[in-house]
């Protein structure tokens, strides 16, 4: 089953699910552009953007699913 995990960089989901993008976009979150995205964590970006890693981490997931 696939899942993305808090752990995984944000470039490494970015390029495993592209399709999840969008929800990126949606919540501001220049990640695709971003060249930080290829070293932080989906736990980092969540924080410096100060959104819920959790909250965020479900909807990543629901996406690919």
């Amino acid at each position: 089953m696939k899942k993305i995990t808090r752990n995984m960089t944000i470039g490494q989901i970015i390029e495993e699910y592209p399709e999840v993008v969008n929800v990126f976009q949606r919540y501001s979150m220049g990640c695709p552009d971003c060249p930080t995205a290829e070293r932080d964590s989906l736990e980092k970006g969540a924080m410096l953007h100060g959104m819920d890693v959790e909250a965020l981490l479900q909807e990543l997931n629901k996406r690919i699913k």
